[in-house]
């Protein structure tokens, strides 16, 4: 009864492939049809996310955090077409549901109000014994790819988005291949959100089709493999070495784990921003 779509650069597209795949429900019914993005999609969504990053970083911490709290609001309006949506694929209990769309919407107003004070507690000023000034402040990564989990398809997508977009970095991320259309379905949130088109791009498809790609991608300068299992990460990782990626393993956590604070917090903007040392003589 839906027309799921990709979120790229800002905008419901089809797959320019004509694909999709069959989605099932929690009790194994059909779902939905999803598109199943290609190589030539992902390329469209990092182009997009790469062309976003710089006018997204240059932006106010404050008005990041606006925005971040805004996508928060977004999310209590739609609250139940998401109840809905992760009853469906989930097998969750009404309260069940609504307990991870409140911890979602949670999380998005924490990170709203990280976005002004994460770099004043991970910036310094170093002692130097000489007459210099030597401080170290934090720039955004840039493109970050990540590869999203099943478990708790809305908290754990938020928990890797959030802390991720709040630094100034934009996100292409894959959505978990069984269950996207949680993620799908959030789309519609950041549609309505202010978030600048090409800030989080979000896909539905093969993670081994798509992920090998990802992490060879030289315009990604990141990658996540949260989604991933243990056993599968080396070529992966193997991949993102031949350009230089920074490497970040989120972990993998229950479904209680997700809605809790052990998935949210400054330990999980950190890994994604760079540390830029200055030395400066002091005047005379």
């Amino acid at each position: 009864m839906k027309t799921y779509k990709l979120w790229v650069n800002g905008e419901f597209v089809r797959s320019e492939s004509g694909r999709a795949y069959e989605v099932r429900d929690s009790q194994g019914a059909f779902w939905a049809n999803v598109p199943q993005a290609s190589r030539k999609d992902l390329r469209d969504a990092v182009q997009a996310a790469r062309k976003a990053q710089p006018s997204w970083a240059k932006r106010t911490a404050y008005n990041r955090g606006q925005i971040l709290y805004r996508i928060a609001e977004m999310l209590e309006t739609r609250r139940e077409a998401i109840r809905a949506e992760l009853q469906a694929i989930t097998g969750l209990s009404p309260h069940d549901a609504d307990a991870e769309i409140e911890a979602s919407i949670d999380r998005w107003v924490h990170y709203a109000g990280w976005s002004d004070k994460y770099a004043a507690l991970l910036s310094s000023v170093n002692p130097v014994a000489m007459p210099m000034h030597n401080f170290t402040t934090v720039e955004p990564v840039g493109v970050v790819g990540v590869a999203c989990p099943e478990v708790a398809p809305l908290a754990s997508l938020t928990s890797l988005l959030a802390p991720v977009i709040v630094s100034g970095n934009t996100v292409v991320a894959l959505l978990p291949e069984a269950m996207p259309t949680m993620g799908l379905a959030f789309a519609e949130v950041l549609a309505t959100s202010d978030l600048p088109a090409g800030v989080v791009n979000l896909l539905s498809g093969r993670f081994g089709e798509l992920l090998p790609h990802l992490a060879r991608h030289a315009e990604v300068d990141a990658l996540n493999l949260c989604g991933v299992p243990d056993t599968e990460r080396a070529p992966l990782e193997q991949a993102a070495a031949e350009t230089i990626k920074r490497l970040h393993h989120s972990p993998r956590l229950t479904r209680a784990e997700w809605l809790s604070d052990h998935a949210q917090g400054l330990e999980w903007i950190e890994p994604f921003v760079e540390f830029k040392t200055v030395w400066h003589p002091l005047g005379w």
